[in-house]
């Protein structure tokens, strides 16, 4: 009765998601531009949060017939026709009083969305379990946060939300056959840095070896997704995700199938197209390949001038995409050494031994003793320094005399203030200078700790950390990222306000905080 009644559930999720197949530009065709620029939302990602109050196609009927007519009013239509989406944390208000620990913990419920197969129309594709979505304008879950909020929730012992959050990931890859960058319609086109298998990885430390054989599936179809096409490549070639490097190893690339402005900055992509000099198809895969990687935007993905008109990313093998492939591979084998299979765990060994070699051979710039991204197009090493220099450390990939030259590049040139920055480039773009992100702070400390660089990983841990609870004890919130230069001024940059919540950065804290025993001091 139990596996039948699951069934029935699975098959009811199922007709919900083809039901939310279509994107809202796809739903409303004509009405979707004439909302997106005019000024009725000033966000963009608003109109296509929105949830339609009758059928699609009886509001473009409704549209068509009125938009001629004399007095014709959009806003009033689209507030008569649509229901705007309400943000994760507009209505909570903190006790700042009863500290930081007490805030994060309150927030895990404000936080947290039910199963929403319920909202007919909707961009919001349907998920089977609870999830934490990371607030303010983000109202659905994210691929890449979710990790990060997850080593928060371990804190506070909400395994059973890890759990459930996990078999939604599960379920989207069953479902689309990746994880979508979030469960909305219009991520449909691509993924995000890929942290599935550590977040496999994480339930195991507490649920033991059987969660890697239970998930093995879903890691495999999640692997294929990324080298999809890949077998077929000559040297020197690319398609969708994989690359085929000039020594003939595979490696990856960050890519979005549609070359359209995206849908929930869809003036900001219009208004950023008219400066560029790429044909537009070429641009638009070059916007929404970055906000595949996350760093959506940052002068990593341009050219010297760091500039948006110059983005290329999709020419670049970016140096953490490719130890996170690394990751899944070695996290793959292991699945397969936990079920028996002897064969296969050797397989996905050899390969990430062979992306490892790789990654060394194309991503390490000798002379300037860091780790970079690799333009396959020109067969030259970026010049821009990052931070996702420090992802070869946190999985154990750097050589011990390259993980020096990090640790003391990170010491002269990135550690500030409030933590590490970015990049070095202060370019307006909000994954640049003088901002600092909980992610990046987390990888480059665990990293370093990975080295037994302990002093260092301390000290930024403690200047980040100071930064979030003074932030918070001024204004009663944490932040999806911090001026970790001045920081005495919020950060800035982007292509919307700052936004509170705020998942990751909670996540991120309360782990940092039990690591190294901080607590924040009462009457400051």
């Amino acid at each position: 009765m139990i596996k039948k009644l699951l069934l029935i559930a699975a098959l009811f999720f199922a007709a919900q998601v083809n039901a939310q197949q279509q994107t809202p530009r796809q739903q409303f065709p004509g009405l979707f531009e004439a909302v997106q620029s005019s000024d009725i939302f000033p966000d963009n990602k608003t109109f296509v949060d929105c949830t339609p109050k009758f059928e699609p196609s009886q509001i473009m009927k409704s549209y068509n017939e009125q938009k001629g007519k004399g007095g014709f009013d959009l806003r009033e239509f689209i507030l008569a026709n649509f229901t705007p989406p309400a943000s994760a944390t507009h209505a909570f208000q903190t006790n700042v009083e009863e500290g930081i620990r007490k805030h994060i913990d309150t927030l895990w419920q404000v936080l947290q969305r039910q199963p929403d197969a319920g909202k007919k129309f909707s961009s919001l594709a349907a998920l089977p379990n609870p999830y934490i979505v990371p607030g303010g304008r983000f109202r659905e879950v994210y691929y890449w946060d979710s990790y990060f909020t997850m080593l928060g929730l371990q804190q506070s012992h909400h395994e059973k939300v890890i759990s459930n959050m996990i078999e939604n990931f599960a379920y989207l890859i069953d479902t689309y056959g990746f994880i979508p960058n979030g469960n909305r319609a219009y991520y449909l086109t691509r993924s995000q840095p890929p942290f599935f298998p550590m977040m496999v990885s994480l339930l195991a430390k507490s649920q033991g070896n059987k969660v890697f054989a239970k998930y093995q599936p879903q890691l495999v179809k999640e692997y294929n997704y990324w080298m999809q096409g890949g077998a077929a490549l000559a040297k020197g070639q690319a398609v969708h995700r994989a690359v085929r490097m000039p020594d003939g190893t595979l490696l990856n690339r960050y890519w979005d199938e549609s070359d359209e402005p995206r849908e929930e900055s869809y003036m900001k992509d219009v208004d950023a197209s008219k400066e560029t000099k790429q044909p537009l198809p070429v641009f638009y895969h070059h916007i929404r390949a970055a906000a595949a990687s996350g760093w959506d935007f940052s002068s990593r993905w341009f050219d010297g001038s760091a500039k948006l008109s110059t983005i290329h990313t999709t020419d670049l093998v970016p140096v953490d995409l490719n130890c996170l492939m690394y990751n899944m591979e070695l996290t793959i084998a292991r699945a397969y050494q936990v079920k028996g299979n002897g064969a296969l765990y050797r397989l996905y060994t050899a390969k990430a031994l062979a992306r490892k070699k790789a990654i060394l051979k194309y991503c390490w710039d000798a002379k300037a003793g860091w780790f970079g991204d690799y333009n396959w197009t020109t067969n030259t090493l970026s010049t821009i320094p990052t931070l996702a220099a420090v992802f070869p450390l946190e999985f154990k990939i750097a050589t011990q005399a390259q993980a020096k030259q990090i640790a003391d590049g990170l010491k002269a040139n990135f550690l500030k203030p409030g933590g590490l920055v970015t990049t070095l480039n202060f370019s307006g773009q909000q994954w640049d200078a003088p901002n600092g992100w909980a992610p990046l702070q987390y990888m480059a400390i665990d990293g370093l700790e990975n080295y037994n660089y302990h002093a260092l990983a301390k000290d930024i841990a403690t200047r980040w950390m100071n930064l979030n609870v003074r932030v918070f004890k001024q204004t009663g919130k944490l932040l999806e990222k911090y001026n970790v230069v001045d920081t005495s001024l919020t950060a800035g940059g982007g292509e919307y306000p700052l936004q509170d919540g705020f998942g990751w950065t909670n996540g991120v804290l309360l782990k940092l905080m039990n690591r190294y025993d901080f607590e924040e001091k009462k009457g400051e």
